[in-house]
């Protein structure tokens, strides 16, 4: 059930994101883009809901749990780039906005840091999610699979120091 919720919040996320911008670009309405877009966000707040409720109503958790606090916790830190980067092509496509910019060199390096630090905010965003619901729930066994995610957030965090890293030492050059 949280692994079926979880895809579903993310196509919901996409829905959200493409819908506003639809409303925003192919329908000239820009409030009604603006209060979609708005909507992306919420959908992070009913996941979080429904994987508290699941788990506080006894069921055992398991890898989907964790599962969606990473993603939780990615939605909140990248969710704004990424609706920003959608935003480009679509202005592009259908408003003639200008062509989105390819970083090189250096401001490419410079993306991959702070890319580093919304990757460490995403994963103290989910570690957060999940000792508060281990917290919450109180039963260790329970939410053993939860807690499972823990060095999965180091490593994500550390794969990606390791991308910006290798950018500092060999910047991307110009195509």
């Amino acid at each position: 059930m949280i692994l079926a919720l979880t895809v579903a919040c993310e196509i919901g996320f996409w829905v959200a994101i493409l819908g506003g911008l639809a409303a925003r670009y192919l329908l000239g309405a820009r409030r009604l883009g603006a209060a979609l877009l708005a909507c992306a966000p919420l959908i992070d707040l009913v996941l979080l809901a429904a994987v508290t409720l699941h788990l506080t109503a006894g069921a055992t958790a398991s890898w989907h749990h964790g599962l969606a606090a990473l993603y939780i916790g990615f939605s909140v830190t990248y969710g704004h780039r990424m609706t920003a980067w959608a935003d480009t092509r679509f202005a592009r496509r259908f408003a003639n906005g200008p062509a989105p910019a390819k970083p090189t060199g250096w401001q490419y390096t410079r993306q991959c840091w702070g890319d580093v630090a919304r990757t460490l905010g995403a994963a103290v965003i989910a570690a957060g999610i999940i000792a508060a619901i281990t917290w919450w729930v109180g039963d260790p066994d329970r939410t053993a699979a939860l807690t499972a995610w823990l060095p999965v957030l180091g490593v994500i965090s550390v794969i990606d120091l390791l991308w910006a890293s290798s950018y500092t030492i060999w910047p991307r050059k110009m195509a």
